[in-house]
């Protein structure tokens, strides 16, 4: 007598969706085994670029000391307020310049001044204007945060289909229910692209910016390790940076989801 055994219709494409779902970790998987593989082998001086297996050792003595998690919640409310300034000036201004022509004429210009500067090279002025405290550190995010956000939102109001806003203003809406209605949502996508930019321009930021005399945060951790020569500490670092990165990013493409249903391209699979 034989068994046979049956699977249900959904079974099999749900678990090739999750295969499908985390083959974008195959490549690091990879990438991190042949590192460690040739550290122990020793193509590669643990001194200078030490495994991951050190690595991750390193990294879990700093969460049970609790060192990790102190310096992480100091790092993110820097880079949250600058975030919150820089996004809040970036918004008002793009409104102001892509709602209107005189708009544009007052701050576009000046803008576009500032934004070719290297905001990472005015280290030196913030500290003469605010000291060595929170507020250099605080600003020079903000102030990377602000353009890409300025730039995208603008160019999301400007790129709203003229035809469309014609089309609903036959209806009799007033301009604050046409902005309101169709333009902000019509710009909605432009917006979150440019707050993913700058989610990635802020944490570069922060990570020069608590270089300025901090005591405190994940830059801090790395800048002290340095001087004690332990390279897995500067990794553990550059890790919970590029860690913060990738789960910010996350969050706003979840947020795209959520929010854009109505496109095409949100449909689900």
């Amino acid at each position: 007598m034989t068994l046979a055994v049956t699977t249900s219709p959904g079974e099999r494409p749900s678990l090739l969706a999750a295969l499908a779902r985390y083959r974008r970790f195959a490549t690091p998987l990879a990438l991190v085994s042949l590192w460690q593989i040739a550290s122990s082998l020793g193509f590669i001086p643990t001194r200078s670029v030490p495994s991951p297996a050190l690595i991750l050792v390193t990294f879990w003595g700093l969460i049970q000391s609790g060192e990790l998690f102190e310096h992480l919640l100091i790092s993110l409310g820097r880079v949250s307020a600058g975030l919150a300034i820089g996004v809040s000036l970036g918004t008002v201004l793009a409104l102001v310049a892509g709602l209107s022509r005189q708009g544009e004429d007052a701050v576009d210009a000046t803008l576009q001044m500032v934004r070719t500067l290297p905001h990472l090279a005015l280290v030196p002025l913030f500290i003469l204007w605010f000291g060595i405290g929170e507020t250099p550190k605080i600003a020079l995010v903000a102030l990377g945060t602000l353009f890409p956000i300025y730039l995208n939102l603008f160019s999301g109001i400007r790129g709203v289909d003229t035809k469309v806003v014609e089309a609903v203003g036959a209806l009799g809406l007033t301009r604050l229910e046409l902005i309101r209605h169709v333009i902000l949502p019509g710009a909605l996508p432009s917006f979150l692209v440019g707050l993913r930019y700058s989610l990635g321009v802020g944490w570069l930021s922060l990570v020069v910016g608590e270089q300025i005399n901090a005591t405190s945060g994940i830059g801090y951790l790395a800048m002290s390790a340095r001087d004690f020569l332990r390279t897995d500490i500067i990794f553990v670092a550059l890790i919970v940076y590029a860690m913060l990165g990738l789960a910010t990013d996350q969050i706003v493409r979840s947020v795209e989801r959520a929010v854009l249903v109505w496109r095409p391209s949100f449909v689900k699979e």
